[in-house]
């Protein structure tokens, strides 16, 4: 909405009201990948170890993936915030 000016409400409510699974799976991966980058830096900082923050931060990246798809979904059932 904020990057298209033009974009009336009713395009707006109706892209709240429904996102689909492949949607949800690409922001997922991008997010993870963010994420991930960070464990590993902060990771690295308090261990010193790049192995160990590799490690780390691979064992993340799949366990929180999971999790959070499956909450994004959860959150797309609910219409709570939604028109």
């Amino acid at each position: 909405m904020f990057l298209n000016p033009n974009k009336g409400k009713a395009s707006y409510v109706s892209d709240q009201l429904s996102e689909k699974p492949l949607r949800s799976i690409a922001k997922t991966i991008s997010w993870r990948f963010i994420g991930t980058l960070d464990t590993i830096v902060i990771s690295r900082i308090l261990t010193g170890k790049v192995e160990t923050a590799l490690a780390i931060g691979s064992v993340e990246l799949v366990t929180k993936m999971i999790l959070y798809f499956g909450h994004e979904r959860i959150w797309n059932s609910i219409n709570f915030g939604k028109e």
